[in-house]
């Protein structure tokens, strides 16, 4: 499986680095299965480190060795579980239990839908449902070093 990060730089070693910002699944490496969410968040990381280049690094994954050996967490979809995930890691809580987390991304639109909930103005069944008819990328974070060995890095594009 290949998989693809999104940045203003290369990234042949990728690195486990402490955001100053909370993110849906903690520190860590992030990448994606789709190109097009790559893309995005290459432009935004360029447009925060305010710089006119941006990549996407590609990397093959080994998958079903990964997945036998380490200590995975997968959502499937946006469910009661993934929302707490979310809301934990968003919220500055530790969650670094496991090498690799995997699952739906909570973009700048499905996160006013996550505020809404935290502030009570929706019910978690509502924003459960809100969030199941939004189209999610997925994104795949490397949460260990361990998790690093089943990442190889490939090539890069570059726009």
């Amino acid at each position: 499986m290949f998989l693809y990060h999104g940045s203003d730089v290369i990234v042949k070693k990728p690195k486990i680095l402490k955001s100053n910002r909370y993110l849906d699944f903690g520190a860590g490496f992030y990448t994606t299965g789709n190109k097009k969410q790559a893309l995005r968040w290459a432009k935004k990381v360029a447009k925060r480190n305010d710089t006119d280049q941006f990549f996407i690094s590609i990397y093959e994954f080994n998958e079903r060795d990964a997945f036998k050996n380490l200590q995975v967490l997968k959502f499937d979809r946006p469910d009661k579980k993934w929302l707490d995930f979310v809301l934990k890691n968003r919220n500055g809580k530790k969650t670094d239990e496991y090498d690799i987390v995997t699952g739906p991304v909570a973009d700048d639109n499905v996160y006013l839908s996550i505020r809404l909930f935290e502030t009570g103005v929706l019910s978690e069944t509502e924003t459960i449902k809100r969030l199941k008819i939004r189209k999610l990328y997925n994104q795949m974070l490397f949460h260990s070093e361990k998790s690093f060995k089943y990442l190889e890095y490939k090539d890069f594009l570059t726009f």
